[in-house]
């Protein structure tokens, strides 16, 4: 059976970013945070910590903080049916994994109003929505948005809409790459933005017009800093139209191909035992979400 005075600790270093605050967040020692530590993995026969500044979980590491994520909220359930004296009702942490460009549009109207109601907490794991499904199945969150709507072993999944994609560039540089309209020679010269080695947006919007050939392109990995790429000039990008309303009224972005559009299903998978407060997410979220995300359709 698992100690979880050790799990405790190994949790608190990687929440609070060092074995000193731990110990301090604890009341321990910081000699005595570090020998629990290495006391779980000598029962658990592996690492759980790569000793960095600030430490980071190894696989089974990460997979012990999702057990104790999960035991902390059935926890908080039973706490609030049988109150028991002396114990700290510290704030609910949910470790979410969630596409950036969700993070840039709808997630923070979708979630403010449970966090706040709940004194509730989110770890951000931000991956293209290809990704997530696979930090799920690895047992690294508790939940996840992403574009696949099999859900893995326990867990469950919700439909929560589409996000809508436009192909968009400048109107400087629709100009010089584009004066004669999207063609395949011009395409093949236009750099575009791409937000990472995942992203296939590209791709599913050049094969609509069908075009399979190489493309030049630019990376980058930040939701606003596409954007500002795309507003300078320096290539063409898909981006959610939540995210750009502004940018398309004013005509500082403007699509290539009006009406051509990339539709993503995002689904929300979440552990099927996670507790009340993930349930109570879950239905924010089936309420909230789809609303949301509708009104980029339009």
């Amino acid at each position: 059976m698992l100690d979880y005075k050790l799990l405790a600790a190994l949790a608190a270093v990687i929440e609070q970013g060092g074995f000193e605050r731990a110990a301090q967040m604890l009341g321990l020692s910081q000699s005595a945070v570090s020998q629990r530590v290495k006391l779980l993995e000598a029962r658990v026969g592996a690492p759980v910590l790569i000793r960095l500044n600030p430490p980071q979980a190894t696989e089974v590491g990460q997979r012990l903080l999702n057990h104790v994520q999960q035991v902390r909220l059935l926890e908080r359930d039973l706490r609030e049916a049988v109150p028991m004296a002396g114990e700290d009702d510290l704030p609910p942490r949910l470790r979410i994994a969630l596409n950036a460009d969700s993070l840039a549009t709808w997630w923070a109207q979708a979630v403010a109003e449970l966090s706040i109601r709940e004194a509730l907490q989110f770890e951000l794991v931000v991956d293209d929505q290809d990704v997530g499904l696979r930090r799920m199945r690895a047992g690294e969150v508790a939940g996840c948005v992403c574009a696949s709507a099999q859900p893995v072993a326990g867990a469950r999944v919700l439909a929560l809409g589409n996000m809508r994609y436009l192909a968009v560039a400048s109107p400087e540089f629709i100009a010089r790459y584009f004066a004669d309209g999207v063609s395949q020679t011009a395409l093949r010269r236009a750099p575009a933005i791409v937000f990472g080695p995942d992203d296939q947006l590209q791709h599913r919007f050049l094969s609509g017009l069908d075009y399979g050939g190489e493309f030049r392109y630019h990376l980058c990995p930040s939701s606003e800093g596409f954007v500002r790429l795309l507003s300078a000039g320096m290539g063409w990008g898909m981006v959610p139209a939540l995210q750009i309303p502004v940018e398309l009224a004013s005509g500082a972005l403007r699509e290539l191909v009006p009406g051509a559009v990339v539709d993503v299903p995002l689904y929300w998978h979440y552990w099927r035992h996670g507790g009340r407060l993930l349930d109570t997410l879950t239905a924010e979220l089936a309420q909230r979400a789809s609303a949301l995300l509708a009104a980029g359709q339009g």
